[in-house]
């Protein structure tokens, strides 16, 4: 199989903690490549005692610039350069937990998007008291949508669940204000009768609360209402987290519970948002990624590519 390549210079925490998962990804057998500054990194792997090849890209993009006006002023940089690597059949994927607006440009523009598709998506995986995830999708790459578009998300989550989770014929919800087909807003209440008839599993709307309850394996909202749910929702765990660590993190007989919730709020342990629409397996990473949530995100990507996503 195809290296991963990996974005080493992208995140806050770049590129210390991208390396460390790298390794980390590395020693369980998965191929992959760094893609960033040479005389940076070298010195890095030595340290890390890791064995892994470098591509050398000089530029890197930031968290403030314009992505597409960057993608195009900045053709060695890190983002750039990884994903060129894919469209070229260098590598199986490609992982990055930089500029995630620069990553989506530049992946529209390199690799394309996939037939059919109008617009691409970011979906991210909730874990659930169920022990399977739910994906929820768009949740940043498109914010103003179409009804057909979320037609086109609900039918690219159902092909993720299965192919890549092994979940068959997943349940797809609309994210709602309510239940009641005539619930939501004009996106929402014209995207439901051609999500009835888009031949999925469709088990209708589904709202913000119900995220975790079984209701459906598959979300599907606009770019702009998903990125406003998740990271509400990444907000309100860590500080539940907080208060639960000092109401509760000195005594023993909570400290099992305590780790199992830490676990369950986590997003490390999924890693990334892949980026479906586009002719190549992307993975997004969160910008805060530290190395657990560096390997998981490459162990993602090279779950995706292995199963021939």
């Amino acid at each position: 199989m195809l290296p991963i390549a990996v974005d080493a210079m992208g995140g806050d925490y770049a590129p210390e903690e991208v390396v460390k998962g790298a390794v980390a990804a590395a020693r369980e057998g998965i191929p992959m490549v760094l893609v960033g500054q040479q005389a940076v990194l070298e010195p890095l792997l030595a340290e890390l005692k890791g064995q892994l090849p470098v591509v050398h890209a000089p530029q890197v993009i930031g968290f403030h610039e314009q992505p597409t006006q960057a993608v195009q002023a900045k053709p060695d940089s890190s983002i750039v350069v990884g994903i060129s690597l894919l469209q070229q059949g260098k590598a199986s994927a490609f992982v990055s937990a930089g500029h995630s607006g620069a990553v989506v440009a530049a992946s529209l523009f390199i690799l394309g998007r996939e037939e059919d598709i109008e617009r691409p998506a970011l979906c991210v995986l909730y874990p659930t008291p169920q022990e399977r995830p739910v994906l929820v999708l768009d949740v940043g790459a498109t914010v103003d949508c179409r009804p057909s578009y979320l037609v086109q998300f609900a039918h690219m989550g159902s092909v993720y669940m299965e192919k890549v989770l092994g979940i068959a014929r997943p349940r797809i919800g609309l994210l709602s204000t309510g239940e009641e087909e005539i619930k939501g807003n004009r996106l929402v209440r014209e995207a439901h009768p051609l999500l009835k008839e888009a031949g999925l599993n469709f088990v209708g709307n589904v709202e913000a609360k119900d995220i975790l309850r079984d209701k459906a394996e598959v979300i599907v909202t606009d770019g702009f209402t998903g990125n406003v749910v998740i990271k509400g929702a990444e907000g309100f765990a860590e500080v539940m987290v907080q208060q639960v660590s000092q109401a509760l993190g000195k005594r023993k007989r909570f400290q099992s519970a305590l780790r199992l919730f830490r676990r369950a709020v986590d997003y490390s342990e999924f890693g990334g948002a892949p980026l479906l629409g586009v002719r190549g397996n992307v993975i997004v990473a969160h910008g805060r990624s530290q190395a657990p949530a560096i390997k998981s995100a490459i162990r993602l990507a090279y779950q995706a590519a292995e199963r021939g996503f």
